[in-house]
């Protein structure tokens, strides 16, 4: 009933130890906060702060796990690998003025600790309202989530966005993903490489979603992931007042 495959219920990743997860949860808690560290100073913060005692390089191997990089001055996720066989689209947003819901639509992968395992999220979000449009969990990285993702949010809006931006990653730059877009005419931006703030509204939604909801919760597993963030995106949308929106619910700015 809720989408979620009986694989995902019973998911354990293969080859990660329980201290080096426990150790991959605490990386992802530092970045969120601190998403301009790299591994030299997420290193420190494990060593000094929470007493672990893991080389630069161990830390290095987790946080390329996880999918993370410093902000600066390369691109924060790396979820996805880049394809080179995959056509590159240009960054069509530098100095463009966002002044409507449906002119930019963006979306991005995340990470998401589990008390047994973990999962990644993925969300298609407006660039002018901050409303998240459609949202997918998955236990793996295969880009059928991706897929469902964005045919979520094209076939539940009534509207669609005249440019959607994404990162160069191995998902959004495939046929597959972006053919859905072209098919429907619309203009398709890719983050420059190096540039950290070209999806930033998306970076700002997963560090809220993580602060205030998959942090205080310590999900288990997959499912109850799932029913959390059921009960949590619609607060986030139509009850949550953004200090940027002047503390308008984003689904009464998208919607209005």
């Amino acid at each position: 009933m809720l989408g979620v495959s009986r694989s995902s219920l019973y998911y354990e990743p293969v080859g990660i130890s329980p201290e080096d997860k426990r150790i991959m949860d605490l990386i992802d808690e530092i970045y969120t906060a601190h998403p301009f560290y790299g591994n030299r100073r997420i290193k420190a913060e494990l060593n000094l702060t929470h007493q672990i005692p893991i080389g630069r390089d161990h830390t290095r191997t987790l946080m390329k796990c996880l999918g993370l990089q410093a902000i600066y001055p390369k691109s924060r996720l790396n979820l996805s690998i880049p394809n080179k066989e995959h056509h590159i689209y240009p960054y069509l947003l530098r100095g463009v003025k966002i002044l409507k819901p449906n002119q930019v639509w963006s979306t991005d992968i995340t990470y998401i600790k589990l008390q047994n395992g973990w999962a990644y999220l993925i969300a298609v979000i407006d660039w002018y309202s901050r409303y998240v449009i459609s949202w997918k969990l998955s236990n793996t990285l295969e880009i059928e989530f991706c897929l469902d993702c964005l045919n979520e949010a094209l076939d539940i809006s009534q509207y669609k966005p005249d440019i959607f931006n994404n990162d160069q990653g191995g998902h959004f730059t495939s046929k597959k993903f972006t053919d859905i877009l072209t098919k429907r005419n619309i203009r398709i931006s890719m983050d420059g490489r190096g540039r950290c703030l070209d999806n930033i509204f998306v970076e700002r939604l997963w560090r809220t979603v993580k602060q205030e909801n998959i942090y205080l919760n310590s999900y288990e597993n997959v499912l109850e992931t799932k029913i959390g963030l059921n009960e949590y995106f619609p607060f986030y949308n139509h009850e949550r007042r953004h200090q940027s929106l002047n503390y308008l619910p984003p689904a009464e700015v998208y919607f209005t």
